[in-house]
């Protein structure tokens, strides 16, 4: 995936203010949707960059004119959390977690106000070694709802070079 399509997967106009925020994207890998975040973040925000292998990373400490923290962790670890946070990205990264509803609730202590959650994932249900846990978009939709999550809207798709089954990305808040 380039640049450009990850930016097109996760653009929406509800997410993204005239003012400075603070997100995180968990699982962030390459960098790859950290750089797209940052393009579509108002200047002088912070996004953090988390996933337990930066060594790959190839992210500056400004995308721009949005800053960017590297960290070096496991992110569905007990001891890990954030604060203060508008926002959290996970870009093919939900599907690592096994108990998503611990996780997800868990997070809810990290945003300033009500969270908010752009995620990325495969349409599919069906895990591989790649992709242990799985979760379709009626699958997370559910997830979510029975969270207590009243928006889930999906935003976009697009076509994914693994196992026939799409890529989707989708906003959520309470």
């Amino acid at each position: 995936m380039q640049i450009q399509d990850a930016i097109s997967l996760i653009k929406t106009e509800e997410f993204f203010e005239d003012t400075k925020t603070k997100w995180a994207d968990l699982g962030c890998g390459s960098g790859l949707f950290t750089r797209a975040l940052a393009s579509l973040l108002y200047p002088g925000s912070l996004i953090y960059a988390v996933d337990k292998n930066v060594g790959p990373l190839k992210i500056p400490d400004s995308i721009n004119s949005v800053n960017v923290e590297i960290r070096k962790s496991d992110f569905t670890s007990d001891s890990f959390y954030l604060k203060d946070l508008e926002g959290i990205l996970m870009a093919n990264a939900l599907h690592f977690v096994f108990e998503k509803k611990t996780f997800l609730n868990n997070t809810k202590t990290w945003f300033r106000e009500k969270p908010v959650f752009l995620i990325v994932e495969y349409d599919t249900d069906n895990p591989n070694p790649w992709v242990p846990y799985p979760l379709s978009f009626p699958t997370l939709k559910n997830l979510f709802t029975e969270l207590g999550y009243s928006r889930i809207k999906k935003l976009h798709q697009t076509k994914s070079l693994y196992n026939n089954a799409n890529l989707y990305s989708v906003m959520i808040s309470l």
